[in-house]
């Protein structure tokens, strides 16, 4: 027999209308950035920049105004003509340059008083010579620490001379330029991952890092070098910056640095040399 039981109502309060004033309207998720119409544009400016990239490679060295072969000879020649005298020596390439290139491409001001030559060998005497100090600057990039002047520099190209009579030891940079060491005093040492022998150049040697390679430097017991880089030469320019911020917070060098490249590179572009 089947007995049927009734359940008993249940008492639920009725829901109240939700109010209307001052309720917040219903919002939407935004889409995403990313719609197929903004991967489009993104794929054709990056397609656009690297054309670009492209084309600039294969023309910037049409910018260039130093040949290698050329600096290689004239620091042979001029080490020929005052062999461990330094200064001379500088003095000798500094003033060529002068007189082959353009003067708003050179910069000359490597002394502070005028300097003067021996009338037996054409020497600088050195009791005439003193840096300028408002042209010399310290540089630590890498680890490694010298003082630099520079005598060209443009979006393309520099050149300076750097070394140190103490020696010194870093990290070459991976560049986006090649780079031509052209050794004027002492002996560089240098080495790639995994080599167990060390490269070393000389006075008159050249040591060409090219461009994207690295390498471990060293100035063994000081030297100078008359250094070439021929390339992209603004993105070199984070790698010589970044010791200010991570380790010597030298900060008025850095100013220095800035204001002579900057000036440099302006000087040149109002010149035509990119």
């Amino acid at each position: 027999m089947v007995r049927h039981y009734k359940l008993p109502a249940m008492n639920t309060p009725a829901r109240k209308p939700r109010p209307t004033h001052g309720a917040q309207p219903i919002r939407l998720q935004p889409r995403s950035r990313w719609t197929l119409r903004n991967l489009l544009l993104s794929g054709l400016v990056l397609g656009a920049l690297s054309a670009l990239v492209g084309v600039l490679e294969q023309v910037k060295s049409r910018w260039y105004i130093f040949n290698p072969a050329d600096m290689h000879k004239l620091c042979q020649d001029a080490l020929a003509l005052h062999g461990n005298d330094t200064v001379s020596v500088v003095s000798h390439i500094v003033t060529s340059l002068s007189q082959s290139h353009p003067s708003s491409a050179i910069n000359t001001a490597f002394f502070s008083t005028p300097l003067l030559s021996s009338p037996v060998n054409g020497s600088v005497l050195p009791e005439s010579y003193s840096p300028n100090d408002r042209e010399w600057v310290w540089n630590n990039a890498g680890g490694a620490m010298g003082t630099m002047f520079i005598i060209h520099a443009s979006i393309t190209e520099y050149l300076i001379v750097f070394g140190t009579p103490l020696g010194t030891e870093g990290h070459t940079g991976r560049h986006t330029a090649d780079d031509y060491f052209h050794i004027i005093s002492g002996e560089q040492w240098a080495a790639k991952a995994g080599a167990f022998e060390l490269e070393r150049y000389v006075a008159g040697d050249v040591h060409h890092l090219v461009r994207g390679e690295i390498k471990q430097y060293k100035f063994h017991e000081g030297g100078f070098a008359i250094e070439l880089a021929q390339g992209w030469i603004p993105l070199m320019l984070p790698f010589g910056f970044a010791d200010t911020f991570f380790s010597t917070l030298d900060f008025p060098t850095l100013y220095h640095t800035i204001r002579i490249t900057g000036r440099e590179m302006i000087k040149n572009l109002l010149h035509g040399k990119i």
